[in-house]
């Protein structure tokens, strides 16, 4: 774990230096000997540096990282909170419009299936309808108004 820590700030610092200092001659050799002398077991490089350089510094920061850590977990429950109630707003609102539009056009479309409608086809055997563009539809009534077919031939059989 203290090889992970030292090569993250190493990463970090990496970044910067690399812009800085790409122009050094061995620069790039000397990085890879850094990170092979980090790694190494008989060296212990990154045990080194974190036993001298950054332990002692989180250990001094130790309260100040507890606090702001807690203070991030209360203002990231108070995010969520305001962001879960924002969405549940949205959702709703956007559930009753649907509703509203949607029953408008519901409505609509049963007011064109009235039942006086389809009993008027009922007691007739077989209708045929010419259509602006001259293709037949053929409406075969049964029985019951709820069995109504219409099909878009005038061959097809009733069903």
């Amino acid at each position: 774990m203290m090889y992970w820590i030292v090569f993250a700030l190493f990463t970090t610092a990496e970044t910067i230096t690399d812009m800085l200092l790409s122009w050094f001659p061995f620069y790039f050799e000397l990085k890879i000997a850094f990170v092979i002398w980090l790694l190494s077991p008989y060296t212990k490089g990154s045990s080194v540096l974190y036993r001298k350089f950054v332990h002692p510094t989180l250990s001094n920061k130790e309260k100040e990282i507890d606090e702001y850590i807690t203070q991030a977990k209360d203002r990231s429950y108070e995010t969520m909170m305001r962001f879960g109630k924002r969405g549940l707003n949205i959702a709703a609102t956007a559930a009753v419009t649907a509703a509203t539009k949607g029953q408008g056009v519901l409505s609509e479309k049963l007011r064109s299936f009235s039942m006086q409608d389809l009993t008027l086809i009922q007691n007739e055997d077989e209708l045929q309808l010419d259509g602006a563009d001259d293709t037949h539809t053929r409406v075969c009534s049964h029985r019951n108004a709820r069995e109504l077919v219409i099909t878009p031939h005038a061959f097809d059989a009733c069903i």
